[in-house]
């Protein structure tokens, strides 16, 4: 069992930055690929962005390339969302995940975080 918890949402204006963490601990932290997902109110869990567990590898959702960045740091059991440029669009409840593939990891993870809530005002 991997746990997870979300923290760094908040209320921010449209331009802003904010920067979300990712505390995980159970299973063996750096075996395990990470990802944020999002979901909008009335929108469907959409992927956002995932590192591989040695972090050499990373993958983004068109809508927050170039304007979003994925970092792991093992020995702090830690991965982030730095979130810079965000727009209103960008609102909604931002979602940890983690699995053993990288590749399963931007779809279907094994593990979840309980979520922490991003809102950008206009």
């Amino acid at each position: 069992q991997v746990q997870l918890v979300e923290s760094g949402g908040g209320l921010v204006q449209a331009g802003g930055s904010l920067r979300l963490s990712c505390a995980a601990s159970g299973r063996t932290f750096n075996r395990n690929a990470m990802g944020w997902f999002r979901q909008a109110p009335g929108k469907a869990r959409e992927f956002v962005a995932a590192i591989s567990w040695g972090g050499s590898s990373t993958r983004y959702a068109d809508s927050v390339k170039g304007r979003f960045t994925i970092s792991r740091d093992n020995a702090k059991n830690t991965v982030y969302l730095q979130m810079n440029s965000l727009k209103p669009e960008d609102t909604a409840v931002y979602y940890c995940a983690a699995d053993p593939l990288f590749v399963v990891v931007t779809s279907t993870p094994s593990y979840w975080g309980q979520g922490t809530q991003v809102t950008v005002s206009s």
